[in-house]
């Protein structure tokens, strides 16, 4: 099995690391993970994967270019296409892929962060949740990671924006006054000198993208991890 997904990469590896034969540059979890690369999520080598023989690439709809999936089944490549823009969504996604596609039970972590996430918290605060700079990009309806901050009583103020990804400003994000603006690792590298500086009158937070986008056993840390990052902003302004 060759995965075009990182969060798939990790799940499989984890448990079931025998069936993977190849996994993208991008697949950096588990540690040490000795299996041939395959290039990026965007842009796969088609050749390399072909060569490896699999009997099925995961991709997502997200993650992973319609064109390439379709490109890999007419070599007579098999793909699985995931689709993963809610928190169930992605668990019962995952649950299938053990279940039905390997044959096997579903992982103990699986029913452990199925449990952590079930419930979401009640509302108590807003946010904006920015993935790229220049231009800036936020997270918007029907995502993955819009999902989560749900679930962790974040409304998200551009979760009713047409786009699942908007090209906003940062006097827009500003204006619509969020408690908290969640700066990301990745896509883009937001860090401690690139992004907080560009917003005066709104908050902001840093945090590991893999605790937002990433779904499979990163989950089970990652309730605990975000909740006690957003611990100061639910205690009020500094």
């Amino acid at each position: 099995m060759v995965s075009l997904v990182p969060s798939i990469t990790e799940s499989l590896a984890t448990s079931t690391p025998a069936v993977l034969v190849g996994a993208t540059d991008w697949c950096t979890h588990t540690a040490g993970l000795d299996v041939p690369r395959v290039r990026g999520t965007k842009n796969p080598n088609l050749d390399a994967i072909e060569a490896l023989q699999p009997d099925l690439v995961i991709a997502n709809r997200e993650e992973n270019r319609e064109l390439d999936v379709r490109r890999l089944r007419e070599r007579g490549v098999p793909v699985w296409v995931t689709v993963t823009e809610t928190v169930p969504q992605a668990l019962a996604s995952l649950a299938r892929i053990f279940t039905e596609v390997l044959g096997g039970g579903e992982p103990d972590w699986l029913g452990e962060a199925r449990d952590l996430w079930s419930a979401p918290e009640e509302p108590w605060g807003t946010a904006a949740v920015a993935i790229w700079r220049d231009p800036w990009m936020v997270v918007g309806r029907a995502t993955f990671t819009g999902d989560l901050v749900q679930r962790l009583g974040l409304v998200n103020v551009y979760v009713d924006d047409t786009a699942r990804y908007p090209t906003v400003t940062v006097q827009d994000i500003e204006g619509k006054q969020p408690d908290v603006v969640l700066l990301p690792d990745e896509p883009y590298v937001f860090s401690p000198d690139d992004g907080p500086e560009a917003f005066s009158s709104t908050r902001t937070v840093l945090v590991s993208g893999r605790l937002l986008t990433w779904y499979g056993p990163s989950l089970v840390a990652a309730r605990t991890e975000l909740q006690e990052l957003l611990a100061a902003v639910r205690r009020g302004p500094l």
